[in-house]
């Protein structure tokens, strides 16, 4: 990754500049920005399997910097990462400028030169984005155009190289989508309050492989694809509070790592339907995919170089044991459901009380796709190297259960101080496909939540968590008090009690410390190993002891 912290200077410098200049409001320059910056000062731990490092201090930060104007925008984000957080220490060690850009907007065009991020669709076909607590910042680096010849028409074309760490993968992404928003051209579906999508994309991957050689065996080489393509689209209603959403994208062949370079055509199909009025919501969702890991880099591994995304259908929990055992998307295919629904009970009733009762239920399920052989042998043979892979029947279910979770939370306030939180989850977890071995892991949680206000500046919250299972590790405790002291501190201590395998206890202290823009957390603790997941997308955490420091600035 070449240094460009000279940029970072000169941004800054005209921040300044910007700052200091009394302008007319059609001239104004604002400046913002955010600086972010976790560090970890690590300590030996053998029980928990936390090593010893050479470095005092272990560091995640950023500095992002951006100058706004009416007609031109500019900005740019410094990253260091000399001696990075536990977990990042293989690819993501290092420091620069690997993100910035410069942005013309007009009345109908919108042009961004540089770094960028964008999304197609649901993101089957192109999903760029940021997420730092799981490493991920798959920017392009190139061009991007939004152009709105007319109303209800977003036309939008994007060329570049994608970011992998520190570098970019050598292959070249070019893609178009157009979205047409009917209401704004037929005046009775405005009149009646519909709105009317309909949306396509397309996405070229060019990736030259002349130094990619793969072999079949001792004296065959693959010849691979250099152009991979893939298109989706999709039809969306929705009127007061119904929404439906269809979408469908293809892939053309594109042998990987990833799929053992078999080659086949990939595709996913998505429908949900959601309603939501006061006191009343619902939402059904299916998804079905098949080899549709689309990355600009075939033979890398893990998420960095992914060109799409794949949401899973299961919900992202906040409680610490809720989200012990998070899925991550199956690459290979999945069937995934998703249903939830929630009420409020209205207050004054028997159910509801004096002030009302909320009930939500949630219900994920991911199972196999059918992939039954198109070979002569055995059903072994279904991902041979060189082969078109397996057949696949759209509607049929393979032999294995992916995921499965059924949840029931009430929030309900006892009394005009005391509010309550209750949450029961019974889930399966097959970790042998998730993690590579372990097993189908049941288990059953339970979780209490309550907050008492003394005063409009002070209250305290408290969990008591229980996850119950006779696989992997074994039982759970956590527990957590948290005190607030408006507007400034808050004071939180935590423990996550295995009473199953290892007896250990993983205990957290932090004091946490707002002001305006700013706000900076210490504390001292263990951290377990584990899976970090959002959004069906998983990094690793190994286990970590020590003192942390956390600081933000958003201005």
């Amino acid at each position: 990754m070449k240094n460009y912290s000279w940029l970072v200077g000169l941004l800054a410098a005209a921040a300044t500049t910007a700052q200091a200049q009394t302008t007319t409001d059609d001239n104004k320059v604002s400046v913002t920005g955010s600086i972010q910056s976790d560090v970890l000062i690590p300590q030996e731990d053998l029980k928990i399997g936390s090593p010893k490092y050479d470095e005092w201090a272990l560091t995640n930060s950023f500095l992002d910097l951006n100058l706004i104007s009416k007609n031109v925008d500019a900005g740019a984000r410094f990253e260091f990462l000399k001696h990075p957080l536990p977990g990042f220490e293989k690819d993501y060690k290092g420091y620069g400028v690997p993100y910035f850009y410069l942005k013309g907007k007009f009345e109908k065009l919108e042009v961004t030169l540089g770094n960028y991020y964008e999304q197609f669709g649901s993101g089957f076909v192109l999903r760029t984005y940021e997420e730092r607590s799981l490493g991920i910042d798959n920017s392009l680096l190139g061009a991007r155009i939004v152009y709105k010849p007319y109303k209800g028409i977003v036309l939008k074309a994007v060329t570049g190289e994608q970011r992998r760490y520190w570098a970019h993968n050598n292959s070249w992404i070019n893609g178009v989508d157009l979205e047409l928003n009917l209401d704004q051209w037929f005046k009775g579906l405005g009149q009646s309050g519909t709105r009317v999508m309909l949306g396509g994309s397309f996405v070229n991957k060019y990736e030259n492989n002349k130094h990619d050689n793969i072999m079949i065996d001792r004296t065959h080489e693959l010849v691979l694809p250099q152009n991979v393509n893939a298109w989706d689209a999709r039809f969306q209603v929705q009127k007061g509070g119904f929404n439906v959403l269809a979408e469908y994208a293809q892939k053309t062949q594109d042998p990987s790592f990833t799929n053992k370079y078999i080659y086949r055509t990939g595709n996913v199909a998505m429908l949900s339907a959601s309603y939501s009025q006061k006191g009343l919501s619902f939402l059904v969702q299916a998804k079905r995919s098949n080899d549709m890991a689309f990355m600009s880099n075939r033979n890398n591994v893990g998420v960095s170089s992914y060109i799409n995304h794949l949401p899973a259908f299961t919900q992202d929990q906040t409680y610490a044991l809720a989200a012990f055992y998070p899925y991550a998307t199956r690459p290979d295919g999945e069937w995934a459901y998703q249903a939830q629904m929630g009420y409020k009970f209205k207050r004054k009733t028997f159910i509801g009380g004096r002030y009302g009762m909320n009930v939500k239920v949630n219900f994920s399920y991911v199972h196999a796709i059918d992939k039954s052989t198109n070979l002569t042998g055995s059903f072994d043979n279904v991902n041979l190297k060189g082969s078109k892979g397996y057949g696949s029947a759209f509607f049929k279910w393979g032999d294995q259960t992916y995921y499965q979770d059924l949840n029931v939370q009430i929030e309900r306030k006892i009394s005009k101080n005391f509010k309550l939180n209750l949450m029961y989850m019974n889930q399966f977890y097959n970790k042998t496909v998730v993690e590579g071995e372990g097993g189908m892991i049941h288990s059953d949680i339970y979780i209490v939540d309550g907050k008492y206000t003394f005063s409009p500046k002070v209250n305290l919250r408290g969990e008591a968590q229980f996850l119950r299972t006779k696989g992997d590790q074994g039982n759970w405790w956590f527990g957590l008090l948290e005190l607030s002291l408006v507007p400034h501190f808050m004071v939180t201590v935590s423990d996550m009690y295995n009473v199953g395998e290892t007896n250990l206890h993983y205990y957290q202290g932090l004091v946490t410390y707002n002001a305006g823009a700013h706000r900076l957390q210490v504390g001292y603790g263990r951290t377990r190993a584990g899976f970090n997941c959002s959004g069906g997308v998983c990094r690793y955490v190994p286990a970590s002891k020590g003192f942390t420091i956390s600081y933000n600035y958003n201005f």
